[in-house]
């Protein structure tokens, strides 16, 4: 249901725009985010965005680097990755919920509050 695509080996400095393409189902979710998960560490809330009005939320490591966006006609997310630092290396995933993401920052970068998750599209900054 949804399909990440766009990840990468990159070197510092460097930029990727990753991809979340969502089936019907998902595309009616609230809230859309973008995660990640490195080795040996938790996930992480890296974007979120509300569908209905496009209001973003960054997770501090990433904000004013990173840009969460959405195509609604497409039925797709995206995340575009600018001053990647060897730190962003991880698996990022995509995630979907329609209830308990909303409500707060937090709740929209908390992967708890989300039901339905793609398979993963890994990136590497050296």
């Amino acid at each position: 249901q949804l399909v990440e695509s766009g990840g990468d080996s990159v070197e510092a400095g460097g930029s990727l725009k990753l991809s979340c393409s969502s089936s019907e189902y998902t595309s009616r979710s609230n809230c859309m985010g973008w995660f990640r998960q490195a080795p040996g560490k938790e996930r992480e809330g890296v974007a979120t965005i509300y569908t209905g009005d496009s209001t973003p939320y960054y997770g501090d490591s990433v904000k004013g680097r990173f840009t969460i966006s959405q195509d609604y006609v497409k039925k797709t997310v995206y995340l575009q990755m600018n001053s990647l630092k060897p730190e962003d290396t991880a698996m990022y995933y995509c995630a979907a919920d329609r209830l308990r993401c909303l409500g707060s920052k937090q709740k929209a970068l908390d992967d708890s509050s989300y039901n339905c998750w793609g398979q993963g599209t890994q990136v590497t900054v050296s």
